[in-house]
């Protein structure tokens, strides 16, 4: 079955806004926890074709991965496709917009992210010899947190720096509006601006035209 992921992307910038968020949710939520550290590599692909893809990735997926796949494949118009590699896990990563937005940045969207036992390099190879070519290579530290059912993901991401996603992820498309208005609410009470897509779309623009200045390092720019 295919998943529904709902994001919203708040650009916090400096490492005190970023620990404000942190005593925030501890303060609100005593049950807020941090789940997962780690560091990755993202690399976002541009052209290509969706099917010859699923083609070149079906010897490493199994009978799920497949069936989710083929849902988003079947469905979609818009694809984002990207490999990541999460500290030693490397996966294949593809979203498809099922609003206004563009399925690389946008609010509500099918979502394939799977683990693919390759090596990062060797996943790319086969996303290459489907037609794509590379638009940007990304780099970023993530802290995960658990906060009033909700995912908070704490990035520092190379270019834009500290980023807040606010997700969840459901099964039930017709939910999408109801879990969108939640996030809505906890980003209220945590005092979070939603990075506007106009906005966020000029900055990855810019940073896929500069990417090589920015991956694997801590330098930001500032676009509005």
């Amino acid at each position: 079955m295919a998943h529904f992921e709902i994001e919203v992307k708040s650009l916090l910038g400096e490492a005190e806004r970023a620990e404000a968020l942190r005593q925030k949710m501890q303060e609100l939520d005593p049950g807020c926890a941090c789940v997962s550290t780690n560091k990755q590599l993202n690399h976002y692909f541009e052209g290509g074709d969706i099917h010859l893809l699923y083609e070149k990735i079906l010897p490493h997926l199994n009978e799920e991965q497949m069936i989710r796949f083929q849902a988003i494949a079947e469905r979609g118009n818009s694809f984002s496709v990207r490999t990541r590699q999460r500290d030693d896990e490397v996966l294949l990563v593809v979203k498809a917009s099922i609003d206004e937005g563009t399925s690389e940045n946008t609010v509500k969207r099918m979502e394939f992210e799977e683990p693919v036992a390759v090596s990062l390099e060797e996943l790319d190879a086969l996303v290459l010899e489907a037609g794509y070519t590379y638009q940007a290579k990304w780099s970023r530290e993530r802290e995960e947190y658990v906060y009033k059912g909700a995912n908070v993901c704490l990035d520092y991401n190379a270019g834009y720096g500290y980023l807040a996603d606010e997700e969840k992820i459901v099964e039930d498309e017709a939910l999408a509006d109801q879990v969108r208005a939640e996030i809505d609410e906890l980003m209220l009470e945590l005092e979070l601006e939603e990075l506007a897509q106009e906005r966020l779309a000029r900055m990855f623009e810019h940073y896929n035209q500069n990417w090589s200045e920015y991956y694997g390092t801590t330098k930001v720019f500032i676009i509005e």
